[in-house]
């Protein structure tokens, strides 16, 4: 059966660190996707969106290769480029060619590529994949224990139930923790006054992720008392694992609803009918 969203056309620049330009060494670090401007013939807002590396893992690399990398001014470019590049097309334009300009040897940009794809996000995790993450066998080879892996099972179930595009994505949360928080989740939505969460969160990684999110669940609740979340986690928590049932427990706490992949598509039939 046909989507009822058609296929658009999106341009994507790859962020590039080069620590040593003499001696060609340089690692990708993001990317920033935007609509092209025949978006704006049915919205009046451009959509743009950067991702850039976040993981310990990740800097790790780049600390192979330069180990006096600035770490700082890397984990804020995400939030830079997010919040200076503006909505409208020539907001956009501007800053960009500020940011070609103003980048030092260090980083680089790269120039804007054409791609036809069919969902912002999905294209979004796909570039960043392609062209930054690490490659498989620099994860070990655990592919399914990773949060783009959970994201993509999650897409290709929301786009199922055609909810997709009802959803939020990739929300900021500084307002209801403290500013320059760079933490987003990855979904939310609204019906009857409340406001719901979606976070994936892969049970195999270190239980700092569940820390976050609960310690972000508690503060948008001091602000908005009529607030759910959910966790879509890689598998169901061992009750042999104590690092599963320490998260079990933390979500318990902050009655943060635990759902497994495997049972995701029950979870968000019961929330179509509240989001049309």
């Amino acid at each position: 059966m046909p989507e009822d969203h058609p296929y658009s056309t999106f341009q994507y620049r790859v962020l590039r660190y080069v620590p040593n330009v003499v001696r060609d060494e340089w690692v990708n670090i993001g990317v920033l996707l935007e609509e092209t401007p025949a978006a704006l013939a049915s919205r009046t807002r451009l959509r743009r969106a950067v991702r850039v590396i976040e993981s310990d893992a990740d800097f790790a690399r780049i600390r192979r290769i330069h180990p006096d990398a600035n770490e700082q001014l890397l984990r804020s470019l995400e939030h830079q480029i997010d919040m200076e590049s503006g909505d409208t097309q020539d907001t956009a334009e501007r800053y960009l060619q500020r940011l070609d300009q103003s980048l030092s040897q260090t980083l680089q940009l790269s120039p804007p590529t054409a791609v036809f794809g069919e969902n912002f996000d999905a294209e979004l995790d796909r570039l960043f994949h392609d062209h930054v993450a690490a490659p498989r066998s620099a994860r070990g080879g655990i592919l399914e224990n990773t949060r783009r892996w959970i994201r993509t099972r999650l897409n290709d179930i929301l786009r199922r139930h055609r909810v997709l595009d009802k959803m939020q994505h990739g929300v900021r949360v500084e307002e209801f923790t403290q500013p320059g928080d760079p933490f987003r989740i990855d979904y939310a939505y609204r019906y009857n006054g409340t406001r719901g969460y979606i976070q994936t969160v892969p049970l195999a990684a270190h239980p700092s992720q569940a820390k976050v999110l609960a310690y972000t669940a508690e503060s948008i609740r001091k602000r908005q008392a009529q607030s759910q979340f959910a966790a879509i986690t890689d598998g169901e928590p061992s009750r042999e694992n104590q690092r599963h049932q320490f998260v079990v427990r933390l979500f318990e706490e902050q009655d943060i609803a635990l759902v497994p992949v495997q049972t995701a598509d029950r979870f968000i039939e019961s929330l179509r009918p509240r989001l049309r």
